[in-house]
């Protein structure tokens, strides 16, 4: 494929230096500074261990959402209950920690509703404003 086949979809960033344990931490208030919640946690390595007993590095998967965001998306789209919370992960890697949380606007994109794409637009500000602050 070639590459302006490829979508960016999720908002990066690699904190050196650091552990998956802080970069939760920190994580968790930056989203919650920006008015999300932790809806969810999935420990995928602990989950792969268990079902497939093979070990792989901490990864993380944070559902979080913003209950006046949401709460304006359903009321656009009822559906879109099917593609939220929006979320974060956190994995471990050489160097550090990467920090990636889904584009609601990519994620959006199979909606052709103009209205949900302003509400997903005012979203990605937020997950990037709460990826910076970590």
């Amino acid at each position: 494929m070639r590459k302006k086949d490829f979508v960016m979809y999720t908002i990066n960033r690699v904190i050196s230096g650091a552990s998956i344990d802080d970069i939760d931490s920190r994580a968790r208030k930056a989203l919650a500074d920006q008015g999300f919640g932790v809806l969810t946690e999935i420990d995928v390595k602990a989950t792969m261990k268990k079902k497939l007993d093979v070990d792989m590095a901490a990864y993380r998967i944070l559902g979080a959402c913003n209950p006046k965001m949401a709460y304006h998306a359903i009321g656009i789209e009822p559906r879109v209950g099917a593609m939220l919370p929006c979320n974060v992960i956190l994995r471990e890697i050489e160097d550090g920690v990467e920090v990636s949380a889904i584009d609601p606007v990519a994620s959006m994109q199979a909606i052709e509703n103009a209205d949900l794409t302003a509400v997903a637009g005012d979203v990605r500000d937020l997950l990037a404003k709460s990826i910076a602050a970590i």
